[in-house]
């Protein structure tokens, strides 16, 4: 008796992807159309040379009635957007405060459409990586940016609990074509198993408003993804594949370099940027 295929997840009618231009999303695009019959591709710049799937909606997150009407008609968002690097704490609270609580408003006003959130390893950054955490480790953000990405996953959370919206909270690791460093062989993930992820929180029986450690199927990791096992997202890919490739790039890594220290690597020696107001 042979087993019968499963049939694959029946694709979403509209995707919201924000953030399309920065480096991630347009890396993901053309494998969104696995997801959905449409993608919206949205940013603050209109994306250029759209794939078929696509359709352009500019929205600045910290502009509601764009980002309300970005999200309208939508029945799934992958939220990229936003301010992805340490910097001045204005351009981070705008995007990553404002904008994060202007998606929410817009999901809560358009019919709860299941988020993908990104957010990022660096909230708990000052772990040391000889140490391995799960979902329930206290945050221990590394800058200004991973800050803001706590907020988001507290907004995330109290708009699961107080109105019903499920989001999947993707504490994105390195998320790169292969890793490139010796921190990154625990904190990678490929771009399909990050679309895969996506696929999974959109489709399975129950979400709720889980974190995830977004990392691909890699033999060494400072994270445990255990209390998400009952999504059933299983990563393929694995970069143990690129040891040697690591290893002759980057020969006898510094133990104590910060890069090799902390789960957030270089970011807890960043420095706070401090704005200046013209006089």
């Amino acid at each position: 008796m042979t087993d019968t295929p499963q049939a694959a997840p029946k694709k979403l009618r509209r995707l919201l992807l924000t953030g399309a231009t920065g480096a991630m999303a347009t890396a993901i695009r053309p494998l969104l159309s696995e997801l959905a019959d449409t993608v919206v591709v949205s940013g603050r710049r209109e994306v250029q040379n759209l794939l078929p799937h696509e359709e352009n909606c500019c929205a600045s997150l910290d502009d509601f009635d764009a980002v309300n009407a970005a999200v309208a008609g939508c029945d799934g968002i992958i939220h990229l957007g936003g301010y992805s690097v340490e910097g001045p704490f204005g351009p981070i609270q705008d995007a990553n405060i404002q904008g994060v609580y202007n998606l929410y408003e817009a999901a809560r006003a358009h019919g709860h459409p299941r988020i993908v959130f990104g957010s990022s390893n660096h909230v708990v950054g000052f772990y040391p990586q000889s140490e391995t955490i799960d979902a329930q480790a206290v945050p221990r953000p590394d800058s200004l940016y991973a800050v803001s990405k706590i907020y988001g996953e507290a907004l995330a959370r109290m708009y699961f609990d107080k109105f019903g919206q499920e989001t999947a909270i993707l504490r994105i690791g390195s998320c790169f074509d292969y890793p490139k460093s010796h921190r990154m062989l625990a904190t990678w993930l490929s771009y399909e198993d990050f679309v895969s992820f996506c696929q999974t929180a959109f489709h399975a029986p129950k979400l709720g408003c889980p974190i995830v450690y977004g990392m691909s199927n890699n033999t060494r990791s400072f994270w445990d993804n255990s209390a998400a096992d009952y999504l059933g997202w299983t990563p393929k890919s694995n970069s143990e594949d690129f040891v040697a490739q690591v290893q002759e790039a980057h020969p006898n890594p510094n133990p104590n370099d910060p890069l090799n220290v902390y789960h957030g690597g270089t970011f807890p020696e960043l420095p706070i940027v401090t704005e200046t107001k013209d006089d």
